[in-house]
């Protein structure tokens, strides 16, 4: 059953559209004035909320755009004034729709029907979503997480990327300085040291073997000494 809010200081128009809502099967939470529509607003999340504009404490205006603040519950305005300004500036603050007083409560019925039909978060998928310990309620953008039970376990989220491997070097500073953080890094070739030996291997091999160096620049064979370096000129008799 959908809770509506009806927010009047008239108690005879309350009285009055309380019973045709709730013929139609609606649950009805009144409000004489604006301070106390916004504590009724948070005790009961209602479906919808009919408005009046002339509120003692705090004006329909003020409760319209406190109401939009807080969440995207559907509001229809009620006006005893016949001028478009105040039908424009509610539209304008985030009502969704408005009815000049007097006004016939059939159709006020039928105007709350029509409105939920548009707004109904079952229809558009925003129902409050659980996933684990967090709960998220899109129609009023809030969110909330339970606290775990003794001896659930925790999923821990790594960074990626440069952040993930600055935590990584915080948590592990001796694996860092050994230079095994950078791996995974974006441009970083974890491979390239490997290649590296397997190129100076093939290197000795051909030259154990009396090829020549793939390494261009670097003498091979008897002309080699010590460390790669040229050996002496031959000396002519």
């Amino acid at each position: 059953m959908k809770t509506i809010l009806v927010v009047d200081d008239e108690r005879n128009i309350v009285e009055l559209v309380r019973l045709y809502l709730e013929k139609e099967g609606f649950a009805v939470v009144a409000a004489g004035d604006g301070e106390q529509a916004l504590v009724q607003y948070e005790r009961t999340d209602p479906a919808l909320v009919v408005l009046d504009l002339m509120l003692p404490k705090m004006d329909g205006f003020e409760v319209c755009r406190e109401l939009r603040r807080r969440g995207d519950v559907p509001i229809l305005m009620l006006t005893a004034r016949s001028e478009d300004v105040d039908a424009i500036v509610g539209l304008e603050l985030g009502a969704d729709d408005y009815v000049t007083k007097p006004f016939n409560p059939r159709a006020l019925v039928a105007r709350v029907k029509a409105i939920l039909r548009r707004t109904d978060p079952t229809a558009k998928g925003g129902r409050p979503i659980e996933v684990g310990n967090l709960r998220i309620d899109p129609r009023r953008r809030e969110g909330a997480g339970r606290r775990p039970a003794s001896g659930a376990s925790r999923a821990r989220v790594r960074p990626a990327g440069r952040a993930g491997a600055r935590s990584r070097c915080r948590a592990h500073p001796r694996r860092a300085a050994r230079g095994r953080v950078g791996h995974g890094l974006p441009g970083r070739d974890p491979h390239r040291r490997r290649s590296r030996r397997g190129g100076a291997q093939e290197a000795r091999r051909r030259r154990a073997a009396g090829g020549d160096d793939p390494r261009p620049g670097i003498p091979t064979g008897a002309s080699c000494t010590g460390r790669g370096g040229p050996g002496p000129s031959p000396v002519a008799d």
